[in-house]
């Protein structure tokens, strides 16, 4: 007996094998990354920042509900020495983030220190899995396909830098995800221009504003593509007519949703929004940070940076593979933009190409053209990472695609992608081992050369590691440290556990037992008059922090 199958079943059930398979990758991936952060956000230090930008939303928290309750605000204790938003130096930060966590904090009954920087690690984690999300996306649009968007967002989660401040960079890692979302939504708007999608793409653009001003980026990349849609993606004459209605239906609400909703979630606009965002602006392009940097063995003024500061940073901190895909990929893009003109601007890949190099080099040329104050790293750039990892897609798509020019295109490919293969298994071994100082990176240098050329712990974790080793070791009822950074001390302090948290004093140098020294900025050794070395931390053949116990004292 003959099994009979119709023709519309043989069509359906390779389809539906096929996006049962997409689906499972991608969902599997998805629930890695989860378990993953699960595993380590327990095991990161505060790092410099954490508690101003939780000082930040607390400020801001009580701004709002003096508007909203100002009798229950008056008979809060923890608001009374909180200074007004109105006059407070840091008020022009975005809260998007911040409030959300204090309001969970609350809810969730968190009192110990402790237990609100554990809180709050793990949503800065969840956030960037969104972005980590949103990339995907990206990647599966420009590269055309789902296992495009699994590498880009593999490329992100395996980029040592951007794992450890996964947990901890409330700020640039937050802004990177939101913009990324951002652009993602842009991109479904420009395939299809609906109202909802465009309501959607404002809400995003609103999010990141409220996180960084630099979203306002997102404005500008929003007008220049659809200005290239309505030039180079409609159709000539009535043809084009619809959809050029739809895009411009869409710029109309895009707009208000946007300006709106970015003044809704950041509390400093409410009362005066565009005197306060223009203030916000020319205080982005002088910030009055006058500290200095080591960048090349120098200790260098952050107002006197040169302009490569940036670009060495992103250079020396990415991944070699990345690097050399990214050429591929960025070279290939601009190759064919000059070779094609408007032909390559007539395919919706082209366009896509134009916001890519657009999101990259903007915001690096802004950097370098106004001259910004710039500290630890490439950091306030780290938003336009994303987009170097979709053109470094591209590029090993371009030398995947050599398979089909013959024998030696095809023997050249499998020896790239092979090295490539093996030098991103050799940076996720890396980051195992370092882990969890992944944040001290260095991609290509020498460690020697990188102890002495630039900054390693410039965050303080590693902080955290040498007073819980202290801790371990020392039984005495007080222990008496000091350190280079007393301030990032008294941080990890925080997350050190209760009953051992009470036995640390922060004293003099002169009157410390324990030194401990991350080498911010301090790449020379240290006087034995700190005592002997008696524990480091490492991390790629590093000295990450050292502890120094004076003989003796008590």
């Amino acid at each position: 007996m003959r099994l009979c199958i119709p023709s519309t079943v043989l069509k359906i059930l390779p389809s539906t094998f096929f996006r049962f398979r997409r689906a499972f990758w991608v969902r599997s991936c998805g629930a890695a990354l989860l378990l993953l952060g699960l595993l380590c956000f327990r095991d990161y230090g505060v790092s410099w920042d954490e508690e101003t930008l939780r000082t930040n939303g607390m400020v801001s928290a009580k701004y709002v509900a003096g508007r909203l309750a100002p009798a229950w605000t008056a008979r809060q204790a923890k608001f009374a020495h909180l200074p007004a938003l109105a006059g407070y130096r840091d008020a022009d930060h975005g809260v998007l983030f911040e409030l959300p966590v204090l309001a969970a904090a609350r809810l969730l009954g968190v009192a110990d220190s402790r237990a609100y920087y554990l809180l709050r690690h793990l949503a800065v984690f969840l956030v960037f899995v969104v972005g980590a999300a949103a990339l995907y996306g990206l990647g599966r649009c420009r590269l055309g396909s789902w296992r495009g968007g699994l590498l880009v967002s593999a490329a992100l989660v395996l980029s040592p830098r951007f794992f450890a401040e996964a947990f901890y960079n409330a700020g640039d890692i937050v802004f990177l995800a939101l913009f990324t979302l951002g652009v993602l939504t842009l991109v479904r708007l420009l395939r299809r221009p609906t109202l909802g999608r465009a309501a959607a793409h404002g809400l995003a653009t609103a999010a990141a504003v409220d996180v960084r001003v630099l979203g306002g980026l997102l404005v500008a990349f929003t007008l220049g593509m659809v200005a290239l849609e309505l030039g180079f993606g409609t159709p000539p004459g009535a043809a084009g007519q619809p959809r050029r209605a739809a895009l411009l239906r869409a710029g109309a609400l895009y707009l208000p949703v946007a300006a709106l909703a970015a003044v809704a979630g950041w509390p400093y606009l409410w009362e005066a929004p565009v005197p306060r965002l223009l203030a916000v602006v020319q205080r982005l392009s002088s910030y009055p940070w006058t500290g200095h940097v080591l960048y090349l063995g120098r200790s260098v003024a952050a107002q006197h940076l040169p302009w490569h500061y940036a670009p060495v940073w992103m250079l020396v901190t990415t991944p070699l593979a990345y690097t050399g895909a990214f050429v591929v990929g960025a070279g290939g893009a601009l190759g064919a933009l000059l070779r094609r003109g408007g032909g390559q601007l007539r395919t919706f890949g082209g366009r896509l190409d134009v916001l890519l190099l657009a999101w990259l080099a903007g915001p690096l040329g802004l950097v370098v053209g106004l001259h910004s104050v710039m500290y630890d790293g490439w950091r306030h750039l780290y938003f336009v990472y994303p987009a170097l990892l979709l053109l470094a897609g591209r590029g090993a798509q371009r030398v995947w695609q050599l398979r089909a020019q013959g024998p030696r295109p095809r023997r050249l490919a499998g020896a790239l992608a092979a090295t490539a293969g093996l030098s991103v298994a050799a940076t996720a071994v890396q980051m195992v081992a370092a882990h969890p100082q992944q944040q001290v990176y260095f991609a290509g240098l020498p460690p020697a050369a990188a102890e002495r050329l630039f900054e390693r712990d410039y965050w303080g974790l590693s902080y955290r590691q040498g007073l819980e080793w202290i801790a371990r070791h020392d039984g005495a009822a007080h222990l008496d440290v000091a350190g280079q950074s007393a301030g990032l001390i008294e941080k990890n302090l925080a997350l050190v556990v209760p009953r051992d948290r009470a036995r640390f004093r922060l004293v003099g140098a002169a009157q410390a037992r324990y030194y401990l020294s991350a080498y911010r900025n301090h790449p020379a050794p240290y006087p034995d008059s700190l005592g002997p070395e008696v524990y480091q931390v490492r991390a790629y053949g590093m000295r990450v922090l050292s502890v120094f116990r004076r003989p003796g004292r008590l």
